[in-house]
């Protein structure tokens, strides 16, 4: 199907996503994998997630330093990257470092006297006058002055650092933490992230510094990972506290303005809160992480209704997103809190889980934070019709589509994945490396074809665009949806109880192209 037929440009092309080792095992293997004939013409852009960097844990969201992970990705891949037409979305962990990181290493190192003693957030310098000290060494806030405080894990986020001289200090650690001693009690390593400064001059240097460096790699798209931890105050929530996040946000856009960068902001937040749509209004492309539920959702109870909804205040609204059906962490659910009764979202979980997902809560505050993780293709039952429907409807909505590499290949539960990793291994489900041979194999399968086909359509078909005109349309189990830009128009019209759809494209300077299950 050559559908290559104008010159228009789509500015909302499908998105790969993968780590530079999920398919081959390196960067090169997913270069070379997208110069086959099967891949042309699939994919505008892609999200490499940051093992591609310097990294010891979380794979690649605890960043040692943004420098190439060689093992896993060279400079010639990313070249090879831009030569087939690709730009690329690249990660920025805005809020922490590794503790593996050269700043925090110079601070074990000489202790008071590193240049790096506040790059980091030393908890008693912030809390002076908030609390009482301790015996352990530590200031414990007084009780009004946290008791708004979202934290990651139980307890305070504090990483007791051992100096030089012998002194501990306490400094902030929102992500994980791990303290391994000698069997006289000193400390001999830690593992885990720490929370930067953003009161301190060299963390800014640092901002400016790395995205000159992601620049260079090749990025047009900067997702910022964790940014909403960033800004911190006594009684205030230490996740989206306003106005100090908006204003960070603000002061890293002027650095990525430097650059041509596209920041997108990552925020969970339930829809009744309303942050995707301030991100918008503030200029920003915004994920939807509402979408994966809400395909779940309509194909569980045979209806568009509510998809259609979110579709035309998507439009109305002019939100530009990036939408997805898996990535590398679960699928969300938090964020539907306020866009679908409670009682329908425990419906969900209950679906997923029964299907071999698990339940990430935080810490036991189920109604606080909770997500799925599971494969896409295993969420639906493991179905081919499901998650090509499922795709076909994706496609369909407003956004720049984002595409993971296990949904694309219909990747099951990898429970083997999640015994191996132990406690908190439980994202690993989702994250199964696949060989060049199991790609290989995999590409000729109908599910997997049928999908290439849809995302060639959609990532070359001149009807769609951020700005072309949408209408949807619902009546009992069916959705129309149908986008017309340049005289071209295209159309899905789908049967929810069925799981058919039928493709549509129409214009001026292409017979009718038809593409259906």
């Amino acid at each position: 199907m050559n559908i290559n037929i104008s010159n228009i440009k789509v500015d909302n092309g499908a998105m790969l996503n993968a780590y530079p080792d999920s398919m081959g095992g390196t960067l090169s293997d997913i270069a070379e994998l997208l110069q086959k004939p099967e891949m042309q013409d699939v994919f505008q852009s892609f999200y490499i997630l940051p093992s591609l960097y310097h990294s010891d844990l979380d794979r690649g969201f605890s960043v040692i330093d943004y420098e190439l992970n060689e093992e896993l990705a060279k400079a010639e891949d990313l070249a090879k990257l831009k030569d087939l037409g690709l730009n690329l979305k690249l990660d920025f962990i805005l809020n922490h470092a590794s503790v593996q990181s050269p700043q925090f290493q110079d601070l074990l190192k000489k202790g008071k006297d590193s240049k790096y003693r506040d790059f980091f957030i030393e908890w008693n310098r912030f809390w002076k006058g908030y609390g009482q000290m301790t015996d352990e060494g530590y200031i414990q806030p007084d009780a009004k002055w946290i008791a708004s405080m979202f934290f990651r894990k139980p307890g305070l986020p504090i990483l007791m650092v051992q100096f030089p001289d012998g002194s501990r200090e306490p400094y902030w650690n929102t992500f994980y933490q791990e303290i391994q001693y000698t069997e006289d009690g000193q400390v001999q390593s830690y593992r885990g992230q720490m929370d930067l400064n953003i009161q301190s001059p060299l963390v800014w240097k640092f901002y400016e510094d790395t995205l000159r460096t992601l620049a260079g790699y090749g990025a047009k798209i900067v997702r910022l990972d964790a940014f909403a931890y960033a800004p911190k105050a006594p009684g205030k929530k230490n996740f989206l506290n306003e106005p100090e996040t908006w204003q960070v946000l603000e002061r890293v856009q002027a650095l990525a303005d430097r650059h041509q960068l596209e920041l997108l902001p990552e925020i969970h937040a339930g829809y009744e809160e309303g942050i995707y749509e301030r991100l918008s209004q503030k200029g920003y492309m915004t994920y939807d992480f509402f979408l994966p539920g809400l395909i779940i959702d309509a194909l569980e109870r045979n209806s568009g209704e509510l998809l259609a909804r979110w579709a035309q205040e998507l439009y109305a609204k002019q939100i530009r997103t990036v939408n997805m059906l898996g990535c590398h962490d679960g699928i969300p659910l938090l964020d539907l809190k306020g866009l679908l009764p409670a009682e329908q979202i425990q419906h969900l979980i209950d679906t997923v889980v029964a299907r071999g997902g698990y339940v990430k809560n935080l810490h036991g505050q189920k109604n606080t934070y909770y997500q799925v993780n599971a494969t896409y293709y295993s969420a639906l039952g493991e179905e081919d019709d499901k998650m090509l429907l499922a795709r076909a409807i994706q496609l369909f909505m407003p956004g720049k589509p984002q595409v993971w590499y296990l949904d694309l290949f219909v990747g099951r539960n990898d429970h083997e994945a999640v015994e191996r990793a132990g406690a908190g291994g439980h994202k690993e489900i989702n994250r199964t490396n696949l060989t060049k041979q199991q790609v290989e194999e995999r590409l000729a399968w109908p599910v997997v074809k049928e999908q290439l086909k849809m995302l060639r359509f959609r990532n070359c078909f001149p009807a769609f665009g951020f700005d072309s005109s949408m209408t949807v349309q619902t009546e009992g189990s069916n959705l129309t949806i149908q986008w017309q830009q340049h005289g071209y128009t295209a159309q899905l019209c789908a049967d929810l109880i069925s799981n058919h759809y039928v493709i549509e494209g129409s214009g001026p300077d292409c017979e009718n192209i038809r593409i259906q299950n």
